[in-house]
């Protein structure tokens, strides 16, 4: 996991990983310790997603492009809980 400014910039897991609980794990912390309220998702990856939406993040903005400029749709995402 990547953060800068309040904003989780980068989430990993191996997929050997998924559904253990890490990633909740992480998220929490990174609200607990590094006050994080914003995450990007692209909007091809439901699984993301749904995953930042049961953490309590809400999309606020929907860029049709990433920040390279590239065809991929953004969602902003933030904190409401």
């Amino acid at each position: 996991m990547g953060i800068q400014s309040g904003k989780i910039e980068m989430l990993f897991l191996h997929p050997d990983y998924f559904r253990k609980g890490i990633g909740i794990m992480l998220i929490q912390k990174a609200f607990s310790e590094l006050d994080v309220q914003y995450v990007d998702v692209n909007e091809q990856n439901p699984s993301a997603v749904r995953f930042y939406g049961r953490m309590g993040f809400r999309t606020f903005r929907r860029d049709s492009t990433d920040d390279q400029g590239n065809s991929f749709p953004i969602l902003r995402m933030k904190r409401l809980f």
